[in-house]
């Protein structure tokens, strides 16, 4: 009887252990995951056929070694609530989390979600974050700090607390003079110093010193890249790249707003656009977005060679996106926060090693909501249930496939844009629509929604929009000095 106790107590003994150890002995198979965001960033990419190309060879490169989707969209055509989606996999229009003045982490729906991060860490993976991975405002009391989350991370860079570092800013701001938008900070200045004195190139720099070395986890490294935000305050050498005599502006239509309606006009900056117009600073405007890309552009190049160079290159699928596009004077409009093309067509590139295509386009409607359940597939992480995105594994290892999915782009309750593979459909709060054929219309100049012919492609395109959209909570202000509406 002593000997049979002792035998089952050695046994108990032993599940507990094996229990205990086992999250660690399954993730050591699994993949490390490159996580790499990008704040702003359009459709500039050159296999991307965007209509302001700016010449992006790491991003090219990229590209090249997975597979581009080139009609990927984000959830929100703004960051803090296109960002708690990626991070939650909930869509805007659940959480109501629909502005950057909201603080997603009080919540009541995400409070209780295993994010993305989290998800990763509790199936025994290193989790380590650096950078702009969550909303913040360089011009808040709180400055460089923001919406960040530090409960999944085990290190984040250059803390659990600060997600940006300081910039280097010239020493009179603004130096364009328009000091009465983005309060001074819809500015742009060639600086002569060093990449690397930039914030982006510090939290490359910490990011390369991860990639280059062995850990005792399989890793999950997340890096955020701040540019090209505003203020494009950028080394001079960027500006050389884009000449001023050699910018091209966006193409115009002169009655383009004509039949665009009231609720889509509202969102529009055109305050911005008429300030650049009158002060013949259109081309300068457009000269620091690109140049600010092309840095990005450089730092992204650095972050593949560090992988490449180290000891993960073989096992670590890699997944870039941006939070949302940017506007650059189309329909008289600057930034994001609008639901129109340029604004919500973001870069969503993933590469995975093995048996997925490389160097592919995908043309099919893809969200950001999807990153999450895709690398939940590609991983083998436990499933994380209430996921709104889909797993794009399939369109990895078939980027030709046709899925007849439309996504959706919401920016505040009840507005949202439905994108197919041919159309937009827009429907605002107040029941004003517009509709665009994508195929022969990409730049959205044409409002086909009050022509009876396309009654059925709306019906059609209807039944995508959520049709219980979420109240926003009452939320405490992120910080005392809030216009995150428009940062």
């Amino acid at each position: 009887m002593t000997i049979r106790l002792v035998l089952t107590f050695i046994y108990n003994i032993s599940l507990l252990f094996l229990s205990a150890v086992s999250p660690h002995i399954v993730a050591a198979d699994r993949p490390n995951v490159l996580f790499i965001a990008i704040d702003d960033l359009n459709s500039c990419l050159g296999r991307m056929d965007g209509e302001f190309p700016i010449g992006t060879p790491n991003l090219d490169a990229l590209a090249d070694r997975g597979v581009l989707f080139t009609n990927a969209h984000c959830a929100a055509p703004a960051c803090n609530p296109s960002r708690a989606s990626v991070m939650t996999g909930v869509a805007p229009a659940k959480s109501g989390v629909y502005l950057n003045s909201q603080d997603w982490r009080e919540n009541s729906i995400l409070i209780a979600r295993t994010t993305l991060p989290q998800s990763f860490r509790d199936n025994g993976y290193k989790t380590l974050g650096g950078g702009k991975l969550y909303h913040a405002s360089t011009l808040s009391e709180n400055a460089c700090t923001g919406l960040i989350d530090a409960r999944p991370w085990d290190e984040y860079f250059p803390s659990k607390t600060r997600q940006l570092v300081k910039e280097v800013v010239p020493d009179q701001i603004p130096t364009n003079g328009s000091k009465q938008f983005y309060r001074g900070y819809f500015d742009w200045a060639a600086l002569d110093i060093e990449p690397e004195e930039m914030g982006d190139a510090k939290v490359v720099d910490w990011a390369e010193q991860q990639l280059s070395k062995e850990h005792d986890a399989p890793l999950f490294l997340a890096v955020g890249l701040y540019r090209p935000h505003i203020p494009w305050y950028t080394p001079r050498k960027y500006f050389d790249m884009h000449p001023l005599e050699e910018i091209v502006l966006p193409e115009v239509v002169e009655d383009d707003l004509d039949d665009v309606p009231v609720a889509g006009l509202a969102m529009r900056k055109q305050g911005w656009h008429q300030w650049l117009t009158n002060n013949g600073k259109w081309k300068e405007a457009v000269q620091g977005y690109a140049a600010s890309v092309s840095f990005a552009d450089d730092m992204v190049g650095r972050l593949i060679a560090a992988l490449d160079d180290g000891p993960n290159a073989d096992n670590t699928i890699i997944v870039l996106w941006s939070d949302h596009g940017y506007h650059l004077g189309q329909k008289e409009h600057w930034e994001k926060f609008a639901l129109w093309e340029q604004t919500t067509r973001v870069p969503l590139i993933v590469a995975v090693p093995g048996d997925f295509q490389v160097g592919e386009i995908c043309r099919q409607p893809a969200s950001l909501l999807d990153i999450y359940p895709t690398l939940n597939e590609l991983c083998a992480t436990d499933k994380v249930e209430g996921l709104d995105g889909v797993s794009l594994v399939s369109l990895l290892k078939d980027p030709k496939q046709k899925t007849k999915r439309s996504v959706v782009c919401t920016h505040g309750m009840n507005n949202h844009a439905v994108r197919s593979v041919d159309w937009r459909y827009i429907r605002y709060a107040d029941g004003s629509e517009e509709l665009y054929n994508q195929q022969t219309d990409a730049k959205n100049f044409y409002n086909l929604a009050n022509s009876p012919e396309y009654d059925s492609v709306k019906r059609d395109l209807s039944v995508w929009l959520p049709t219980d959209n979420a109240v926003p909570e009452p939320t405490k202000t992120w910080h005392k000095k809030s216009r995150t509406q428009n940062q």
